[in-house]
């Protein structure tokens, strides 16, 4: 059974981002309904022997949507927690090579990041991702959709379904955005790369 993991951090430990009100939401009741759901959904199958990616692409490839959208969820989520810190992180050089190989430098990477983020229609997430070639892509993906399933190699995400700012931020968007990028985990970052 999967279990909802701990923050990595104190709930009130990022109130210009991310309210302590908003993590009790976001964190204790959207993601941990992720949770309870999947289990729910994979008791007495033959998911129940499964670890978390193997669950995500077998739903996936069975077109098996109940057991799918609650177990990327609560894989997008707890990578997203992960993706965040309350301390200041500097990218490190093997990341920062590999971001102006692939985008000229740090603001055009943060600039495209920034309008996939903003501009994607209803829910989802925006990606910073490895693909199979080993270069580095921005993508998005709708509702639970997760990047795994199309081999990639998840380095970032930001969460833009509206409970994940409507709080704090309320229907602005970009200003969400915004402070995501003096929360990022860098050094998290760096270490998913292949």
């Amino acid at each position: 059974m999967f279990e909802l993991p701990q923050l990595p951090f104190s709930k009130d430990s990022m109130p210009d981002f991310c309210s302590a009100e908003t993590f009790d939401f976001h964190y204790g009741k959207h993601h941990a309904s992720y949770v309870t759901k999947l289990n729910t959904a994979i008791e007495g199958t033959n998911y129940v022997d499964k670890d978390l990616i193997e669950v995500i692409k077998t739903a996936k490839a069975e077109n098996n949507l109940a057991i799918f959208n609650n177990a990327a969820q609560h894989f997008n989520h707890s990578f997203f927690w992960d993706s965040l810190s309350p301390d200041k992180h500097d990218i490190g050089d093997k990341l920062m090579s590999k971001i102006k190989e692939n985008f000229d430098s740090l603001e055009n990477f943060n600039e495209k990041f920034t309008a996939l983020a903003s501009t994607l229609f209803g829910s989802g997430w925006a990606w910073l991702v490895e693909n199979s070639e080993g270069k580095l892509e921005i993508v998005q993906t709708h509702n639970a959709d997760t990047p795994i399933t199309d081999g990639k190699n998840p380095l970032l995400t930001i969460d833009v379904w509206e409970h994940a700012y409507y709080i704090d931020f309320r229907n602005a968007r970009p200003n969400f955005i915004a402070k995501f990028w003096d929360h990022v985990n860098w050094t998290k970052v760096e270490e998913r790369m292949k």
